[in-house]
């Protein structure tokens, strides 16, 4: 899992992300949505 900040809003396995706010999905669906520009990575300082 991966956590984004969302660029757009968009639904998601029935759910509404909003634009903006952070998310943590499947890495797969999450490298799509970057490639696409539709969300950034948030990179967790440990």
């Amino acid at each position: 899992m991966i956590k984004v900040k969302m660029n757009v809003q968009t639904a998601y396995h029935g759910e509404l992300l909003r634009a903006g706010k952070v998310y943590e999905v499947e890495e797969t669906i999450a490298k799509r949505w970057i490639a696409s520009k539709l969300a950034e990575e948030i990179k967790e300082e440990n």
